[in-house]
């Protein structure tokens, strides 16, 4: 018996739709290794170089400069080549880097060398969240949090492989090369899969200043949200080794933790909105990341700070990709302009939280590090009401 040609159109149509899912699901967990590589070896980085405090506080704010620009160089590439062949280049290009940070023969190379992570993690951002957004679009549901899931999976797999092998006495460099082969991978893995249902990036409405005033809650958000992520990854390591004389096969391990907090905060937020709604997660979320950074900042030993930061990751996790799930349902036929401009608070985020924290770090400060973006968090609240859930369809 033949089948109907609208049941072979169907059938191609979530073949495709689940071949587009794992792909963006592994460039996700892609750039969650490549984020965590860099992080987790920031003392060992800088023990090795003989970096100043001061000089890797400026080093990680001209990453968060350089992935913005970044963004903006991966929208082109997305309108110009598609999402998966940008997210291809910047994985291939984020691989040199790491290669380069871990070989870097002075300061100069190294400090080059986070600049051309900068800009390869900003264009993976564009291209892999305008994917999430058209393969959620696809499916008609809250699909965001898997893939964030997958994200932090590998921060915590890049985390482990840094402190493994800080305990096998290895030089930083080969941590970093072994990061670099999974990247290298993963580009190699990448297929395209056509979302015929999705309209393509070439097509570029005007976004309108009516839009730019719905998206500024999320915006706002957002950058509290990477205010408090970049105090816990940039700096977790550095607190436990300089402030709770943690050794350099512990220092990583609240990284660890707190991408493992988000594994768990990730792989529930999709069940939790279509439970409870999207502003009651936000609202709890919040919650939760203030009290966690509060105990971060009072640890009394680095167990302490280690299980605050996965409390901090519980929370802070679901956040950014409820953000920019809602900002991304604004206008979906020109998601990759909206997330694009969106990452501004992103980086702004990562901007201010590193080079706040880092300054403070450096005079010795670490624990007001932890408690000012604490009070930040309750911020949230206030945004909450603007978070939507996506509207189900008939073909799940």
């Amino acid at each position: 018996m033949s089948v109907s040609a609208p049941s072979r159109t169907k059938s191609g149509r979530r073949t495709a739709r689940a071949g587009a899912r794992r792909m963006a699901t592994l460039a996700f967990a892609a750039q969650g290794v490549s984020v965590a590589a860099v992080y987790t070896t920031v003392p060992a980085v800088t023990e090795q170089q003989g970096l100043s405090p001061l000089l890797t506080t400026a080093t990680l704010v001209a990453v968060a400069l350089a992935a913005g620009f970044g963004s903006f160089l991966g929208l082109a590439a997305v309108r110009v080549a598609g999402p998966v062949a940008t997210m291809r280049g910047a994985l291939l290009t984020a691989a040199v880097a790491l290669t380069l940070i871990g070989q870097a023969p002075g300061p100069q190379t190294t400090v080059c060398a986070y600049v051309l992570f900068g800009l390869a993690v900003g264009g993976l951002d564009v291209a892999i969240n305008t994917r999430a957004a058209a393969i959620e679009h696809a499916y008609g549901r809250s699909l965001f949090g898997s893939f964030y899931t997958a994200w932090s999976v590998g921060g915590v797999l890049a985390a482990l492989l840094t402190a493994g092998a800080a305990r096998l006495d290895r030089p930083v460099g080969d941590g970093l090369a072994v990061q670099a082969g999974i990247l290298l991978l993963v580009a190699c893995c990448l297929r395209t899969h056509v979302l015929r249902s999705v309209q393509e990036p070439s097509a570029q409405p005007p976004l309108g200043r009516r839009l730019w005033l719905r998206l500024l809650p999320f915006g706002l958000v957002l950058l509290v949200v990477y205010v408090v992520d970049s105090t816990v990854s940039a700096w977790s390591a550095v607190y436990l080794r300089g402030t709770l004389a943690a050794s350099l096969t512990v220092a990583p391990m609240a990284y660890a933790a707190y991408q493992a907090g988000t594994v768990v905060g990730r792989a529930s937020v999709d069940r939790l909105v279509q439970r409870v709604g999207t502003a009651a997660v936000v609202r709890t979320a919040a919650l939760v990341v203030a009290g966690a950074l509060a105990g971060m900042a009072m640890a009394p030993s680095w167990p302490f700070a280690v299980l605050a930061a996965g409390v901090v990751g519980l929370g802070a996790s679901v956040l950014a990709p409820l953000c920019l799930a809602s900002a991304a349902r604004l206008r979906p036929a020109a998601s990759e302009a909206v997330l694009a401009r969106l990452n501004l608070f992103n980086y702004a985020g990562v901007l201010t939280g590193g080079a706040v924290s880092g300054l403070l770090g450096s005079t010795g400060e670490f624990r007001l590090a932890y408690a000012t973006p604490a009070a930040l968090a309750l911020l949230v609240l206030a945004g909450a009401r603007h978070f939507t859930r996506p509207r189900a369809t008939s073909e799940a």
